[in-house]
Formats: C-alpha cells, sequence, structure tokens
C-alpha cells in the first residue's frame, strides 16, 4: 500500500512531494524545482532561463518509476538543500558559477525562512529513512542530479569527454569498502545503457565527487544501514542553453533509474 503526499495548493506553494512504498530503495530529485517563494522572487536579478539552466529539469521524471521519491519544487536559487545550511543561500557570485542572483537581498526574515525550509526538509528526509531502515534495514539513496557541459555558450565547445562523463557517480563521503558492491552494482548497470549507438560513458568521482549535503547526512545519520549515491547525468538528455528536452534520452534514464530498483533490492538481500 503506497501513500501519497503533497503539499496542497498552488505551485508556488508547494515545498515538496513523496511517495512512500515498501521498497528499500528511494530517488530522489532536489533540484528539480524551479519554484520561488514570492517575497524573494522579486528581488532576484536572474531571469527564469538563466535560474533553469543550473536547476536540474526532468530529474524528477528521471525517478518518477521508483516506489520511493521525494521531489522538491523549490529552485536551488532560493535555497540549495545539497549544501550546508550556512552555505546553502547563494548571496556572493562565488557561490553561483559567477552568477549574481540577488539585485536585492532578502532581509534577514526573508533568509530565515529559507533556513527553515533547508532544516524542514532534513527533518523529513530523516524521518522517512528512519522508517525505511525500521521496514528494511539497509537501504539505498539515488541523489538524482544533471549538470551542464557547455559553460562556453550554446555554439562554443563542450567541455571534453574525458572531463565530462554521460554519468557521473559519486561517492566520496560513504565509506566505499562498506558499501563497494552497490557502487559497482549501479556503474555497471548504467554501462548496459545505450545513447546514440554507444554505451553510456559511467565513472566514479570525475566531474563531481559525491561532496553534497544530502549524501553526507545520510551516511552521517546512517552510517550503518545507509548507502546513499550521488549520481550526475551530463545534461545530454537536453539542451541546457534552451531548455529543450530530448524525450527519448530522458526516458531511457527514467527506465535505467527503474530497473536499478529491482537490482539494489537483491543486492541488499544478499547482504542480510
Amino acid at each position: 500500500m503506497r501513500a501519497d503526499a503533497e503539499t496542497i495548493g498552488n505551485s508556488g506553494l508547494r515545498f515538496w512531494s513523496t511517495r512512500y512504498g515498501d521498497s528499500p530503495v528511494i530517488g530522489t530529485a532536489i533540484h528539480d524545482g524551479h519554484d520561488v517563494r514570492g517575497d524573494v522572487a522579486g528581488l532576484m536579478a536572474l531571469s527564469d532561463g538563466e535560474r533553469l539552466r543550473e536547476e536540474d529539469p526532468f530529474t524528477a521524471e528521471m525517478v518518477s518509476g521508483l516506489c520511493n521519491q521525494i521531489i522538491v519544487h523549490r529552485s536551488r536559487f532560493e535555497i540549495d538543500l545539497n549544501r550546508q545550511s550556512d552555505k546553502a543561500i547563494y548571496l556572493d557570485p562565488d557561490q553561483a558559477w559567477g552568477l549574481n542572483v540577488w539585485r536585492e537581498q532578502p532581509s534577514d526574515t526573508a533568509l530565515g525562512k529559507s533556513l527553515n525550509f533547508h532544516q524542514d526538509y532534513y527533518a523529513m528526509l530523516e524521518q522517512t529513512l528512519r522508517n525505511m531502515e525500521k521496514r528494511h534495514g539497509a537501504f539505498v539513496v539515488l541523489d538524482v542530479h544533471s549538470y551542464n557541459h557547455r559553460r562556453a555558450g550554446p555554439d562554443g565547445p563542450a567541455t571534453p569527454q574525458d572531463k565530462a562523463p554521460d554519468v557521473n557517480i559519486g561517492t566520496s563521503s560513504m565509506d566505499r569498502e562498506r558499501w563497494g558492491d552497490i557502487i559497482d552494482v549501479v556503474i555497471e548497470h548504467f554501462r548496459e545503457v545505450e545513447v546514440n549507438g554507444r554505451p553510456l560513458d559511467v565513472r566514479e568521482n570525475v566531474a563531481f565527487q559525491g561532496k553534497g549535503e544530502q549524501t553526507r547526512f545520510v551516511h552521517e545519520r546512517f552510517p550503518e544501514n545507509g548507502c546513499a549515491v550521488a549520481i550526475e547525468f551530463k545534461k545530454i538528455f537536453m539542451d541546457e542553453w534552451t531548455g529543450e528536452p530530448d524525450q527519448l534520452v530522458i526516458d531511457q534514464r527514467r527506465d535505467a533509474i527503474t530497473s536499478l530498483e529491482q537490482v539494489l533490492t537483491d543486492v541488499l538481500r544478499r547482504r542480510q
């Protein structure tokens, strides 16, 4: 029996959506959101397109086939849930790829509301994972993100392939010896997926090392039973400058993540 929960109200009021059921695997898309709270939206210097370029659109769709999922609707430009709270609001361009996020800095009251959102999210996440631990023992969090590889502009050169794998698996905050079988299975699973007639280039800790706050939080709070895998998909599933999706590639990513659930479930069961 699966329960669906979502904040009631229009899209601008939603915090996150959750689905919870009988599986030891959960997928998150914490940078998929584009909504911004009304009291700070008018203070932003960035256009919708500029924000979208650094968000992770379509990652919610990629985890949509999983039994358990958390989808965040608020933009990382309001507050970045994948950074520690004292660095989660981009007040300096150095925190945001050189972008000047604010034309007017939010008040302390507004910043406090954003920080409360960060705190509430991690309280919800911990309770959700406590429930999974109670039901299943060990569990896996698939922390799904995406990343840009055409920062030189829409007509500029892409980041060289040796520095930008199609799928980057980040593992730096985990006990690699304890969870190596999980990581090996994830990497091999995605390598079986093809794009334009070739296998996906899947590597570990190349473009990113999995140093985000969410994976760190999971490994700190659940050192025995929680394995959080940061999955960064290079934005070959969309045009990162126009936002135009390649639905076929998005569907391939979704199907790969959906089928990974049973693979990981089997690995966890063999570990018991």
